[in-house]
């Protein structure tokens, strides 16, 4: 398995993301939005993480233009980045995929509170906050994995970054007065984006 096929793998990831998600935008784009704190920067940064997690590493694939960025590594290291990427990446799948799944009608793309929304506290909610954030984070640790160029792989967690720590903290904000101290207990017990080890 060469670093080829593993450009492959990461185009397929991406339609499968795709998939997992389209049913949920078509479903949800018909709910009342009650509360909307998108802002302006985030109709600047997340253009942006599409163009990192998605934009970069087709361009990467299909031309030759960021070749030179490629890393140059024995077969059998291109092979274990590779597996590790897609592993890290199909855990990333699941996680959206249950995420969703648990949500239901609750989940909205931006910043909002919809009209009835619930405080989902089952399933993958149970441990983590939020999911689909993790799920992202785990897209963009498998990019440079399954790319190996540092203009392409490294562009996912590069601008990544600044969409999450600009949202979630806004989110739990939201959340936190729409649902008061029951949201308040719910951080008590479940991580961000990684689960609460407790003895």
């Amino acid at each position: 398995m060469g670093a080829s096929f593993f450009r492959v793998v990461f185009v397929v990831d991406i339609i499968l993301a795709y998939v997992i998600r389209m049913p949920h935008v078509k479903r949800n784009i018909r709910n009342r939005v009650r509360e909307n704190r998108t802002t302006a920067f985030e109709w600047v940064v997340m253009p942006l993480t599409f163009v990192g997690m998605q934009l970069l590493p087709v361009l990467q694939i299909a031309t030759r233009w960021l070749d030179f960025a490629d890393w140059r590594l024995p077969p059998v290291a291109v092979t274990a980045l590779g597996l590790a990427g897609m592993t890290v990446f199909a855990l990333g799948l699941w996680l959206l995929w249950r995420a969703h799944a648990d949500l239901g009608r609750n989940w909205s793309s931006k910043v909002q509170l919809i009209e009835g929304q619930k405080l989902v506290t089952t399933g993958v909610y149970r441990y983590i906050r939020h999911p689909i954030y993790a799920a992202h984070w785990l897209w963009a640790l498998a990019q440079p994995l399954l790319l190996q160029n540092w203009i392409a792989g490294l562009a996912g967690l590069v601008t990544y970054l600044p969409a999450y720590f600009h949202r979630v903290p806004r989110e739990e904000e939201m959340l936190v007065q729409h649902f008061g101290d029951e949201y308040l207990e719910y951080i008590k017990y479940t991580g961000r984006v990684l689960p609460i080890v407790r003895r």
